[in-house]
């Protein structure tokens, strides 16, 4: 059997199944979306002979990419070593454990960057020391993005044209990614990133980030700003709310980056009923029973149980202080081209 037989063992579980939500808005919903990119990122490296049999996968995550390695290095005979920091909940720290994989804790952030650079600096330690170990590198990998050609295929198979693409952005690569391949068919899609207060994806300062899988202090490779027409930020009690919302009204037990998403899509489908818009839900809901899904914690985020906003304010810049639900009109500019016209970004309290 070859090794790509064999890897796509888990194939059938990466794409989503769509979800008719209103009668222009469809939820792609994923099990587990991180399972894609790094099937492809494996079968490459096996192919560029940078992936040896038996070889050790080295890799920074706390969410679940680092799971989706997990899988495919137990099929594989991959030894896995992941750098991750306190965001790790605690049972996908237990199941990564089950599934073989050596989990490092990193505590003390980074003058710069924070605890994203902490482990990245704990992860070149690593693959300096660990002859011919692998580093999938999902930030700066550009297979990360050229993965997701096979989602735009599947929603142009099930959906047809269209109009809109509404995601969260993390790593950067599900949304740059299929809003590239779309456009090859539909040059007018308006494509929606969705962030958070904090993050430097979209030239935010950066601040402490309460979000696992949205946002980040340090900028990824593979977030190519020139495919957003349109950026959001949401704060952590809106996305939550968002979230419930969503596994009341629809039955979608899923995780907080597909709650923020469709806080977005929803908002926009309702505002434009004759576009047909998709939103992508990266993860289910099982890993955030304790928190996202638990009352008591709930309780301790800021803004919680306040009335979420309707809508979001417009803002003139993404370096403005945002405090609610806030959107800006990116049009397809790189990130250079925006904060070259905007003003200099105000400190974030506690930043």
């Amino acid at each position: 059997m070859s090794i790509h037989t064999l890897m796509r063992k888990l194939e059938d579980f990466e794409g989503p199944r769509l979800v008719p939500l209103s009668a222009n808005l469809f939820g792609a919903s994923f099990f587990l979306m991180k399972l894609l990119p790094a099937r492809f990122m494996l079968e490459r490296a096996v192919d560029q002979g940078r992936l040896r049999p038996g070889a050790t996968i080295c890799e920074s995550s706390s969410g679940t990419f680092g799971l989706a390695l997990a899988m495919l290095a137990v099929q594989q005979g991959y030894r896995l070593i992941l750098v991750s920091d306190w965001a790790l909940d605690r049972h996908l720290h237990q199941r990564l454990v089950e599934l073989g994989a050596e989990v490092t804790i990193v505590d003390s952030p980074a003058p710069c960057g924070g605890l994203q650079q902490s482990r990245l600096d704990r992860l070149h330690v690593y693959l300096r020391d660990i002859r011919g170990s692998y580093w999938p590198s999902q930030y700066y990998n550009r297979d990360n993005s050229l993965s997701y050609g096979k989602v735009a295929e599947q929603l142009i198979d099930r959906v047809g044209k269209l109009d809109c693409l509404v995601g969260p952005v993390g790593s950067g690569g599900s949304m740059s990614g299929t809003s590239r391949y779309l456009r090859t068919l539909f040059p007018d899609l308006h494509a929606i990133g969705v962030d958070t207060p904090g993050s430097v994806l979209f030239g935010q300062p950066s601040g402490k980030l309460n979000l696992s899988g949205l946002g980040g202090n340090i900028l990824p490779g593979n977030v190519d700003h020139s495919q957003f027409d349109e950026v959001h930020w949401l704060t952590p009690a809106e996305v939550f709310h968002a979230t419930h919302q969503l596994h009341r009204e629809h039955g979608l037990f899923m995780g907080p980056t597909s709650g923020a998403a469709y806080r977005v899509a929803e908002w926009w489908s309702r505002n434009n009923p004759d576009k047909t818009v998709v939103v992508m839900f990266p993860d289910e809901g099982h890993r955030y029973v304790e928190t996202v899904y638990d009352q008591q914690w709930l309780e301790t985020i800021a803004g919680w149980p306040g009335p979420s906003p309707a809508s979001p304010v417009t803002v003139g810049a993404p370096t403005e202080l945002m405090s609610a639900w806030s959107r800006f009109a990116w049009r397809r500019r790189t990130l250079d081209e925006v904060l070259a016209q905007a003003p200099r970004p105000a400190r974030l309290a506690g930043a």
